[in-house]
């Protein structure tokens, strides 16, 4: 098109030109804002040692990524090694931080939480940040290999354990810091204490949305038990990010919900990077040296579900998940509580 015929085309469609060009710009800012906070901090992290559950994928994989850029020693925890030691020799060359490690860590079970906690306490002289990453939703009616509720059991029991028996290690790296990848979803949850593991009436999204919510009291009930120890602990909701957590959900949507969502999907949906910037921002953040109990969002401190800022339902969740994982009473001293 000559540069006249563009001139004379602009003019006669002028307004329809500046139309588009508004919507389009409307639209990358409308898909900045669902972007979310990202963690500006500069924080180098050289000598400390992190543990991300679930690493090799999606929002772990980041936040191992940048968290290993920033000098840490990572170990990434993950049930499938072929996988994670494939991630780790990319995320070596791409930070160029050799000291990157992978140890096999099935949620699922307890025996193996037992034997990664062995491993890492054989190895490992200190613990500074551990973030409970991993997770599994809206999964079919599938059972731990101790019997528990999946969702249930890999979200919250599997970590409330794993925490339990890293907690001297951490202690002693004081100061030092929990991090729980919890979900907006905890605003739906409710805790069925008689009936923990759905047996009676399962759905999907209820045991998901269970599970978030005891990830919420967990924290909140592990900050109380911590305080004055140096070791801090807080919760998070990444946003709806784009990854394979949704991979037993997407296939029982139709084809034709799918091209229609696929717009709003692609504007309301952050990837992988920007889902992990919550959970760097908790795991790394100066200002939250101090701070512990919390339930975050966006880099920023959210006021969690009512149901989640419950004393006695936290408090309850704990005395049964104990029960449930076996924590001996060993175990349970590693805990500093307040009243004694």
């Amino acid at each position: 098109m000559a540069s006249w015929e563009a001139r004379e085309f602009l003019q006669r469609h002028s307004v329809g030109v500046c139309s588009l060009a508004m919507a389009g710009i409307g639209l990358v800012l409308l898909r900045r804002w669902f972007s979310g906070g990202v963690c500006k901090s500069k924080v180098r992290l050289d000598g400390k040692t992190v543990i991300v559950t679930g690493a090799n994928v999606g929002i772990g994989k980041e936040t191992a990524k940048d968290l290993a850029q920033r000098g840490a020693r990572v170990i990434l925890a993950c049930r499938d090694l072929e996988k994670a030691n494939k991630v780790a020799a990319e995320l070596r060359k791409a930070s160029g931080n050799g000291n990157i490690l992978v140890q096999k860590l099935d949620l699922a079970s307890l025996q193996s939480v037992r034997s990664f906690a062995n491993r890492i306490q054989e190895t490992e002289t200190r613990l500074d940040v551990l973030i409970n990453n991993a997770g599994i939703m809206r999964c079919p009616k599938w059972k731990t290999e101790d019997g528990f509720e999946m969702q249930f059991g890999v979200n919250h029991l599997g970590h409330f354990l794993l925490t339990n028996l890293l907690l001297d290690l951490l202690k002693k790296s004081a100061h030092s810091r929990i991090v729980t990848v919890s979900s907006l979803a905890h605003v739906r949850g409710k805790i069925n204490f008689d009936d923990i593991n759905l047996d009676v009436s399962y759905d999907t999204a209820a045991s998901y949305d269970q599970s978030k919510l005891a990830n919420v009291l967990f924290s909140r009930e592990l900050a109380k038990k911590l305080r004055g120890t140096g070791v801090t602990a807080n919760c998070l909701h990444p946003g709806v990010v784009m990854t394979e957590l949704g991979r037993h959900m997407i296939p029982t949507i139709s084809l034709w919900l799918k091209i229609i969502f696929a717009p709003f999907v692609w504007l309301a949906f952050k990837n992988p990077w920007q889902g992990a910037q919550t959970s760097i921002y908790c795991a790394i953040a100066e200002e939250l040296d101090n701070v512990s109990g919390l339930y975050f969002s966006d880099c920023a401190a959210k006021e969690a579900a009512p149901q989640a800022r419950d004393d006695e339902a936290a408090k309850r969740l704990w005395e049964l998940s104990a029960q449930m994982v076996g924590l001996d009473e060993s175990e349970r001293q590693l805990l500093h509580t307040p009243e004694s």
